[in-house]
């Protein structure tokens, strides 16, 4: 496995959830997960009925559905890291 700091984040209607890069799921809840990305930041997803309904370490991807209503990112909002 090839350690890569970059990662995408796409939300498909704020039911469906992938990301990649992700290095391994620190916790999840119905309402919470928390991702480590390789590079050492968190994603930090917010909603309702979360459910992660794939992982592989292997190549980094992470699927999850329910209603996606926030997410965070290396502990900042996450508009604000992009628009840095």
């Amino acid at each position: 496995m090839q350690e890569n700091s970059k990662h995408s984040v796409v939300i498909d209607q704020r039911k469906l959830l992938n990301v990649s890069g992700v290095e391994s799921v620190t916790s999840f809840s119905e309402v919470k997960i928390t991702l480590a990305l390789f590079g050492g930041e968190r994603l930090n997803v917010i909603g309702s009925g979360l459910k992660i309904t794939g992982f592989s370490k292997a190549n980094g991807s992470f699927v999850a559905e329910g209603e996606v209503t926030g997410i965070s990112y290396g502990g900042k909002g996450f508009a604000s890291r992009i628009f840095k």
